[in-house]
């Protein structure tokens, strides 16, 4: 990621037209902000675009708007994200998805730097630098004819790859406390302290949903953990039941500082287990049915360990 700012700021100034490739929840939008307030349009609109969320029917008027009377209900003139972003820079998010007709007027826009309303006749001119951001390669597309290959060489003028979180453990740790130190703030508390266990889970998830999975995560914990240490029950249940995570979070902790190179096995397990019973009856809001469920137990199995670790439960089945 060093490597992507100290790029980032070596094509800023340029005019040149960027294409960010990256999963989904990578960051590609904050990436173009940065991209986009270092360079000379700073003080210009910066106009992001979401196509994936754009029907075929609305996207050709959200980008380059249409005129009165173009189509049932356009009552009056609407200028498009083009026009929106004149001066600036717009950014056109999840380009992958934009339809092969569609694509063709996009082109036009590259070439001759001019849009055309839907309904309209003539030429308007913008002055806009144009970032695109794709969740999958234009490459391939283009070689299997779902993207035309005039429009990808056009947009992959300056490429940026972003790896996704889980190739980059290294900067799970810090964004998860920058996002709990956000979002604990927020709510006017000091962070918690974090578990061994709960370090060690987030570091081997490997985060689907990458930056964003982790702020999300992060967030339910801040919203939700009233604990002074942020244990396995305080997780969301897509982190602690992926394959390998139950491991990370069966592992012993290290042992105290007190007792150097020594550790209670029953101890450990029994905190192990706590953990993981708490948070199965939070995320079933004390249902102990719905709780065993989880824990693949029986639930007859659930009541007599809750029992054997004394901890207090209000049990919402019926």
């Amino acid at each position: 990621m060093r490597t992507v700012f100290d790029f980032v700021e070596v094509i800023a100034g340029s005019e040149s037209n960027v294409l960010i490739v990256g999963e989904t929840g990578t960051g590609k939008e904050t990436l173009a902000n940065l991209i986009h307030h270092a360079s000379r349009r700073r003080r210009q609109p910066f106009v992001a675009v979401s196509c994936a969320i754009l029907t075929e029917a609305l996207i050709e008027s959200e980008l380059f708007g249409h005129e009165r009377g173009a189509f049932t209900g356009a009552l009056r003139d609407h200028a498009g994200r083009f026009e929106a972003a004149n001066g600036g820079t717009i950014f056109l998010d999840d380009i992958d998805d934009v339809p092969l007709g569609v694509q063709v007027k996009l082109l036009r826009v590259l070439q001759n730097r001019t849009i055309e309303r839907v309904g309209g006749t003539h030429a308007i001119p913008v002055d806009v630098r144009v970032i695109t951001g794709s969740k999958r390669s234009l490459q391939h597309l283009a070689e299997e004819g779902r993207f035309r290959e005039d429009l990808y060489y056009r947009l992959n003028v300056v490429p940026i790859w972003i790896p996704p979180l889980r190739e980059r453990r290294e900067d799970i740790a810090p964004l998860m406390e920058h996002f709990l130190r956000r979002f604990f703030g927020e709510r006017g508390m000091a962070v918690a302290d974090l578990s061994p266990v709960v370090k060690a889970t987030f570091e081997r998830h490997d985060w689907p949903g990458n930056v964003r999975e982790l702020e999300n995560a992060c967030e339910r914990i801040a919203q939700t953990c009233t604990c002074s240490t942020v244990r396995v029950g305080c997780l969301p249940a897509t982190l602690l039941f992926q394959q390998g995570n139950l491991a990370a979070a069966a592992t012993p902790i290290a042992p105290a500082a007190a007792s150097p190179g020594r550790v209670s096995l029953d101890a450990r397990l029994q905190e192990v287990e706590t953990h993981l019973i708490e948070w199965a009856l939070r995320t079933s809001h004390g249902n102990k049915s719905r709780a065993a469920e989880l824990l693949r137990i029986k639930r007859s199995t659930l009541g007599d360990r809750i029992r054997r670790l004394g901890l207090e439960v209000v049990d919402s089945s019926r």
